[in-house]
């Protein structure tokens, strides 16, 4: 097993890239196939139908409530420690999600199984910056793109043929045992490949910013997941108010705390900072798109659930088409790459608006826009991580990956949060296809304000600056 510090082997890196990479596949189908599963675990379990936004929420929220607190962890007590804690813990939950009898045992479960995600899944960018040369991490960077859009794709997918199928007669509950054997096997694999690193005892954990932290998220993304569904209402609004207090007080702490849960040298990194900031922004509109998309289809077009998949398809094909092409290119072209994914997805939103007009139900008038817009993902999400952690030393990396998935997930929750409630406000009162013209104009407005931030972002990833 390869000590603390070493570059390990190529072929023993690319089977540690591949456990990384089945631990980001857990998290994205711990996403994506509850709303497969939703209508059959509803009628098992003789649940309101209130409960279905909440068998997806809740992971997401105690898991972006906890990855900062997450990363700081491994920085302290290991990574390889804490990938393996958190994917037998992760195991054990979706274990627990399995054998659920009511909907609080579930929900409750769902919760306890984004805890271990927020410890799982913070480590693997600090592994793979640990194991592969500076010159190959924007290659390891930029196939994480292409693979996770086939996961994305494949993922529901198989989850509905896996409940359609009812092996052993387990029905929904076959979903969440896969996941476990899943999670289980990432800790076995991970115990075998894992290099060794025996952690920083130096880093110091605040008790009271982890709580401020914790807690502040909690509310913010609890509101917002209410509001989805029952407007800004009095308890949406009881929990964000004290949500942003809470973060407020844990930036007030931040400021002058010895200890910063955050590593200030995060933030004296321009490339870091500008990196979280437009990677952020851009999931945000462009994970709100998404939503809003299928919601247009199936209300304003009139698609069936089937057919609305096969519409956006071309989107999820240009994700990959474009991650592929790209990935040898990060490294020394990493803004113009993202300069490029900009240009692309204003492009195909600005094809969007020209079809938006169409008549009848013919998927045809939104392929090409929706095919460049997923170019324009896969250009921009790799090549943003890969020069935000460029020049992110070993002993931050552990917090710097916290503190990017956390914002990749707080910034999906808020942008699709934030998108819907846009859409569906303009669409009570001006209709649907109204509301679509409101939403890509959104999308287009902070697409082109995150092309002004590109000055600020350092012009080459990882390998090209060392």
């Amino acid at each position: 097993m390869p000590e603390t510090g070493t570059i390990v082997r190529a072929c023993l890196r690319w089977w540690i890239f591949t456990v990384i990479l089945v631990a980001d596949v857990l998290d994205l189908l711990s996403t994506t196939v509850t709303n497969i599963a939703a209508p059959s675990i509803l009628r098992d379990l003789h649940a309101p139908p209130t409960l279905a936004p909440w068998l997806g929420s809740a992971y997401a929220l105690t898991l972006g409530s906890v990855l900062v607190i997450g990363g700081r962890i491994g920085d302290r007590y290991g990574h390889r420690r804490s990938f393996l804690a958190g994917g037998a813990g992760f195991a054990a939950a979706a274990l627990l999600c399995a054998l659920a009898g009511n909907p609080a045992f579930l929900v409750a479960a769902r919760l306890t199984q984004g805890v271990f995600g927020a410890l799982l899944i913070p480590q693997g960018f600090s592994i793979l910056l640990r194991v592969f040369p500076r010159a190959e991490v924007g290659r390891a960077f930029g196939l994480f793109g292409p693979l996770m859009a086939v996961c994305s794709i494949s993922g529901p997918v198989v989850g509905g043929l896996l409940i359609q199928a009812d092996p052993f007669g387990l029905g929904w509950r076959g979903v969440f045992a896969a996941n476990a054997g899943l999670g289980l096997a990432v800790a076995l694999a991970g115990g075998r490949v894992l290099p060794r690193d025996p952690g920083r005892r130096a880093v110091v954990i605040d008790p009271l910013a982890s709580v401020l932290l914790t807690l502040g998220v909690l509310g913010v993304l609890g509101g917002l997941v209410r509001s989805a569904d029952h407007g800004w209402d009095g308890p949406s609004l009881l929990a964000v108010g004290p949500g942003l207090a809470g973060l407020a007080m844990f930036t007030r702490r931040q400021l002058r705390s010895a200890t910063p849960l955050l590593a200030r040298a995060l933030f004296r990194d321009r490339g870091f900072v500008v990196g979280v900031l437009l990677g952020a922004l851009f999931s945000s509109v462009v994970s709100g798109l998404l939503y809003v998309t299928s919601l247009y289809l199936q209300d304003g077009r009139g698609l069936v659930p089937f057919r609305t998949a096969e519409t956006m398809a071309p989107l999820s094909v240009g994700i990959i088409v474009a991650s592929f092409s790209a990935r040898g290119l990060i490294a020394r072209h990493g803004r113009r790459l993202v300069a490029a994914g900009l240009a692309l997805t204003g492009a195909g939103v600005l094809c969007y608006l020209a079809v938006l007009g169409a008549d009848g139900r013919s998927i045809w008038p939104l392929t090409a826009p929706l095919f460049l817009c997923g170019l324009g993902m896969g250009c921009c999400f790799g090549s943003v991580f890969a020069v935000a952690l460029g020049d992110v030393g070993v002993e931050e990396s552990g917090s710097a990956g916290g503190t990017l998935n956390a914002a990749q997930q707080l910034s999906n929750s808020v942008g699709a949060a934030g998108i819907s409630a846009v859409f569906l406000t303009v669409g009570a009162a001006h209709g649907v296809r109204a509301a679509m013209f409101t939403v890509l104009l959104a999308v287009l407005g902070v697409t082109v304000l995150c092309a002004l931030c590109l000055p600020w972002l350092p012009r080459t990833a990882a390998a090209d600056r060392h």
